[in-house]
């Protein structure tokens, strides 16, 4: 790794903002006959010349289409792949299912924990652990090893772009992870011209990290931006940008280098606390049979991890998810077989038998992070629409994000002629837009669709306009 330049990361900061109906979409009910005309009015402005559109629209009850636009071909569908992703895990999983982590006795004073993925693992599930301990009459460890080989393959999807890889929300994905494998920072703005205060929220990282600070607090009339990267064999974090004066702190998140050895390292703070010392903390190069379980702790059911993963739209969540299926499958594991590949496989398997066109869709990742995803509108319209008959529909449905209240539309829709009682998740990179779900129509039926903006060179806040303002057409339909 030595050698390689350091990359930035660049967050645009928009603080929260309200969508409003433009002039256009706020006239009175439309009939079914008249939508086709009014989307395309949209989708064709001269702003969007250069864009694609996928667009597809059904009712609930039917595959009746009320419009379509190049609804079979294939669009990066960013974090609307986690559409797929979550319903797959319901469907093979269960809503009930839940990881388990686990300590055991080993020989000459050592203890082995076995990371089995759980995404949600953080100090109070340590300090469970470590008190389990105690109470079995553990006084101290010669050795502390981790099993990190539950999952197999690369931390990190080779497909990931390099920038991604350095922020939190593209963090490693392995078998023990602690505070989501990520470094969490809080930027707060000075006076004009100074610097931005850095601050670590776990105060002892600072010592472990070297900090070049190249922010600057500016000027209530200029605009707000963060960059922040870091050096992959090296401890060292940049941070530039940019925030208003007076302006509210930003958070910002970095990955870590080295899961394991982070997990390693606060399970180590945990067992000191409950007074039992470790003299060696190391991750083992291979999986053992272990027998003696000493202590263990579980995630919260596969339904509250699927809430996080789309509400949210938590890519590690999504891609220990997809790992999962990689683990849990109808066939015989390869040793050493990339887990993620696995769970790629498991995921199109359970989806074609859920009746979900295995041709639609091709996946590089559970996430939608990697710009390799190629997913159809069709897929993702068949997806909702099936998963909305299955066992698991409201629990599939209640974890999408709600119109104006919840999530990542937590700030679209809330101001519009009439409310929108919609449940869809978003997804959004340079140049994509996507949102698919459901719609309930005050005088029409239950909807449900999916909307892509591909190759755009228009703003993300542009891209979404043009998408709530088709959303809005929807919730003006009538029967007639």
């Amino acid at each position: 790794m030595q050698g390689i330049a350091l990359s930035l990361l660049v967050l645009i900061l928009g603080r929260p903002s309200t969508v409003a109906a433009q002039t256009s979409a706020v006239a009175g009910d439309i009939c079914p006959a008249d939508l086709g005309a009014q989307v395309d009015a949209i989708a064709n402005r001269p702003e969007f010349s250069r864009s694609r559109w996928g667009i597809l629209i059904q009712p609930l009850s039917s595959t009746t289409t009320l419009y379509s636009r190049d609804a079979t071909k294939y669009f990066i569908p960013a974090s609307n792949a986690k559409l797929l992703t979550t319903a797959a895990a319901l469907q093979k999983l269960g809503a009930d299912f839940r990881i388990k982590t686990s300590v055991y006795s080993g020989e000459n004073g050592s203890l082995y924990v076995a990371g089995r993925g759980d995404p949600s693992i953080a100090e109070a599930q340590l300090k469970s652990l470590a008190q389990q301990l105690k109470q079995r009459g553990i006084s101290q460890v010669n050795q502390l090893i981790g099993d990190d080989t539950y999952f197999q393959g690369s931390a990190v999807n080779p497909n990931w772009e390099w920038e991604d890889a350095q922020a939190g929300y593209g963090a490693p994905i392995n078998s023990l992870i602690f505070n989501q494998n990520a470094i969490d920072l809080l930027l707060s703005p000075q006076a004009i011209g100074q610097p931005l205060k850095v601050t670590f929220v776990e105060a002892k990282l600072a010592n472990q990290w070297q900090l070049q600070n190249n922010t600057v607090t500016v000027a209530q009339n200029e605009s707000e931006f963060i960059e922040i990267g870091r050096e992959f064999d090296r401890p060292i974090i940049r941070v530039g940008g940019q925030l208003k004066v007076g302006a509210e702190p930003e958070s910002a998140y970095v990955a870590v280098v080295n899961p394991a050895n982070n997990f390693l390292q606060y399970f180590q703070q945990a067992l000191a606390t409950e007074g039992i010392p470790v003299k060696q903390a190391l991750v083992a190069s291979a999986s053992r049979n272990l027998n003696q379980e000493l202590a263990t702790v579980e995630s919260p059911p596969l339904a509250e991890l699927v809430r996080e993963t789309n509400r949210e739209s938590n890519n590690l969540y999504a891609e220990v998810l997809l790992r999962l299926l990689g683990k849990v499958t109808d066939k015989m594991p390869v040793p050493q077989e990339n887990t993620g590949e696995s769970g790629l496989k498991e995921l199109k398997t359970v989806l074609t038998q859920l009746g979900v066109n295995p041709n639609s869709y091709i996946l590089a990742d559970g996430s939608g992070l990697s710009r390799h995803n190629l997913i159809s509108p069709e897929a993702l319209v068949q997806t909702l629409r099936l998963m909305a008959n299955s066992p698991a529909a409201s629990i599939y449905r209640q974890s999408l994000p709600i119109a104006g209240e919840s999530g990542t539309l937590k700030n679209r829709f809330n101001i519009t002629p009439n409310r929108v009682i919609m449940q869809a998740k978003t997804g959004t990179m340079s140049g994509v837009s996507a949102l698919s779900g459901y719609i309930e129509v005050p005088n029409y039926e239950p909807l449900v669709f999916s909307i892509i903006v591909n190759q755009s060179d228009l703003s993300t806040a542009k891209m979404r306009s043009a998408t709530d303002e088709i959303v809005l057409l929807l919730n003006r339909l009538r029967r007639c």
